[in-house]
């Protein structure tokens, strides 16, 4: 036996015992969604059942944890990606010699630790919301824990965002100044557009950081619960095959929108290439497009 099988061997062995150890809980964890004992038991399989799910659904702080954090989900959305755009485009305006120190400034959050976050935001909007009497608005679970994981999450944004805005070719935007267009004009319809695929990368970050956060979210929740907080004080109690039901439909979930991403992403990447090829022939004058009104 050479020693190059030798190395394929134990590069095959390496990488299936890496396979084998991350998805080997998720295989096992499905078939305890499937299973009947009342614990989490994967062996021996007693009898097929949806009981679990049923039960899950049926879950009434779960549920409404749940449906918690989507709603802070999506209201970390609508405050991370705006700010990060502004941070970003900021970033690329300043001079070169206060670059480092906002950059500092901004990415700061991300090194700080969940819980002072989370206890700071309570501190902090508290006492703000009583000097400006709002505090029935902003001293609210909710709201708190959209504030408090923004903070850091819209550092996530600015990062993505940045890395692509590097890439943007300042002599758009002048030759559209030069042509009579206005700075919110040139905004809306070049700068955007260029910067819509990390937009839609910074969302989706920007939730599922938020989805599964719970150290900044354990203290800045107050007497409201996310689906985090609820699984948490469930597994103290004794884990049940609901939360493996549940595990199941996230991944599932996952699954499906990864493949309906990757279909629109190659039916893009086609499209593109379409367009290419018959960019070409066009310029060998062996294809006529269509006029343009």
């Amino acid at each position: 036996m050479s020693s190059r099988i030798v190395i394929k061997v134990m590069i095959g062995f390496y990488i299936l015992l890496f396979f084998a150890y991350l998805f080997g809980p998720l295989a096992v964890m499905t078939v305890t969604a499937f299973n009947t004992p009342n614990y989490p038991t994967a062996y021996p399989f007693e009898a097929f059942t949806l009981d679990w799910f049923v039960k899950l659904w049926n879950h009434r702080a779960m549920m409404e944890g749940l449906r918690n954090s989507v709603i802070i989900g999506i209201g970390v959305i609508l405050v991370s990606v705006p700010v990060g755009l502004a941070a970003s485009i900021v970033m690329s305006q300043i001079y070169d010699r206060a670059r480092p120190l906002y950059y500092l400034v901004t990415v700061s959050p991300v090194l700080t630790p969940g819980v002072i976050i989370g206890i700071s935001t309570v501190i902090f909007w508290k006492d703000f919301s009583e000097m400006t009497m709002t505090k029935s608005f902003l001293y609210d679970g909710i709201v708190l824990t959209i504030f408090g994981q923004s903070s850091f999450i819209a550092a996530y944004c600015l990062l993505i965002i940045m890395a692509r805005l590097q890439r943007f070719d300042r002599a758009q935007e002048e030759a559209a100044l030069d042509l009579g267009a206005s700075y919110p004009q040139v905004f809306w319809h070049i700068l955007l557009p260029f910067l819509k695929p990390a937009l839609i990368s910074a969302a989706v970050i920007a939730f599922l950081s938020s989805f599964e956060n719970y150290n900044t979210t354990t203290f800045a929740i107050l007497a409201n619960k996310t689906l985090v907080t609820v699984l948490a004080g469930e597994v103290r109690q004794g884990t049940t095959p609901a939360l493996s039901a549940l595990a199941v439909i996230i991944i599932g979930i996952s699954l499906v929108g990864a493949i309906i991403y990757e279909v629109m992403k190659r039916r893009e990447e086609a499209a593109a290439e379409r367009n290419r090829e018959r960019a070409k022939l066009a310029e060998r004058g062996e294809l006529l497009l269509p006029a343009t009104s």
